[in-house]
């Protein structure tokens, strides 16, 4: 099964199709199996997250061959570009030594670096795809994640959450106002990306209703949601 999701994943998309430049889109393209095996270590299966990190390493070193020593326009004016590039081929190395030891939530961790590297790497050569758009959702998740207990246990901790509700809502919106045309026809994003916003739209309801068990279980139920449409248009 998982050799199947990869194989469409790879072959057949999604990855943005209108990004302008080779470079870009081989990374989109190459960022498909990553996804796979950042899903997989979180996931706890050994075998398909080193299945899919193998796919991810292979996808990468056809990328480093064909463009890591002269890299085409936006890139070619990055002196880091070279280093970008390693840094993830070494984050994959130490991914795949921490998943052969079963290590799968260190080797999650390392992964995630991954995704921060071409997130700079983009950001530098002003080049802005999907996938940024996700990122920026994930890191107000994770913070309503980890911090959410936390703060709504604090003085006030409704009112913060109904803060961090609102731009969480803001940013879900995103997700489906800045999605490319191919995803915005496609029915499962559609249904993928409706989930998120329920999902934010069950929390917003939740704190302004001040029902601190409420807010409890539809935090539980946001990441879920984000990881579904990660894997499959992230």
């Amino acid at each position: 099964m998982l050799k199947f999701i990869l194989s469409a994943l790879i072959l057949f998309g999604p990855y943005p199709a209108f990004a302008a430049d080779a470079v870009t889109d081989a990374m989109q393209k190459a960022y498909a199996p990553y996804r796979v095996a950042l899903f997989k270590t979180n996931m706890s299966n050994q075998a398909e997250s080193q299945q899919a990190l193998t796919q991810a390493q292979q996808a990468w070193a056809q990328l480093t061959a064909r463009f890591g020593s002269k890299p085409p326009a936006p890139y070619d004016r990055d002196p880091a570009f070279a280093n970008s590039l390693a840094e993830v081929d070494k984050a994959y190395a130490q991914a795949a030594q921490e998943i052969a030891k079963n290590q799968l939530s260190p080797a999650h961790e390392t992964l995630e670096r991954v995704r921060d590297i071409l997130a700079a790497l983009r950001q530098r050569n002003q080049v802005i795809v999907y996938s940024d758009h996700m990122n920026a959702y994930h890191a107000e998740m994770e913070h309503v994640l980890i911090d959410g207990p936390k703060t709504l246990a604090a003085p006030n901790g409704l009112l913060q959450l109904t803060l961090q509700a609102g731009v969480l809502e803001y940013l879900a919106r995103r997700l489906r106002t800045e999605a490319p045309a191919e995803y915005a026809s496609n029915p499962e994003f559609s249904g993928l990306v409706q989930a998120v916003e329920s999902s934010v739209a069950a929390l917003k309801a939740a704190v302004l209703a001040q029902n601190p068990d409420a807010v409890k279980a539809a935090i539980g139920k946001i990441k879920p949601a984000y990881s579904k449409l990660f894997l499959k248009f992230g």
